[in-house]
């Protein structure tokens, strides 16, 4: 069985690279670790780690990209893989960019550029335990039923 992914997304290859450096210190093999430069990249790695069977648990996301902005490719992850947990990256996003993917993202966290690297960390932490709670809760449920 395959390692769960977390995906980051940003148009600036020096941010993937800073963000997998930092993931890696934080969490080492615990994850595979994907980098896209655009939405479009990132749903295409998307669609093949579903193929594969493999979990994407996390995406962590710039939201000022060319093409398709961070909010908007937040909704249409959610709308498929409604399970993954979204965390968004920004030096610019505005109020309602952020209300928006809040509300039809189910968005976890919004974390300001630069980011700080025991922010993103905490916070990744702290939704992966949410999500294993709730995984927890609803096989908890399911049985009971």
């Amino acid at each position: 069985m395959s390692k769960p992914v977390i995906l980051c997304v940003d148009d600036e290859s020096v941010v993937l690279d800073s963000l997998k450096i930092q993931l890696k210190n934080a969490f080492r093999d615990a994850y595979s670790y994907e980098m896209a430069e655009s939405s479009d990249e990132a749903w295409e790695i998307l669609e093949e780690l579903c193929e594969d069977n493999s979990h994407v648990l996390v995406i962590v996301s710039d939201w000022l990209m060319p093409g398709m902005k961070g909010d908007e490719f937040l909704i249409k992850v959610h709308q498929r893989f409604p399970k993954i947990l979204k965390i968004m990256l920004t030096g610019q996003a505005d109020i309602e960019a952020v209300e928006k993917a809040i509300e039809q993202a189910s968005l976890y966290r919004c974390l300001s550029k630069p980011w700080n690297s025991e922010e993103l960390i905490t916070t990744i932490k702290s939704g992966l335990t949410n999500y294993q709670s709730s995984q927890n809760y609803e096989q908890t449920s399911g049985d009971l039923c």
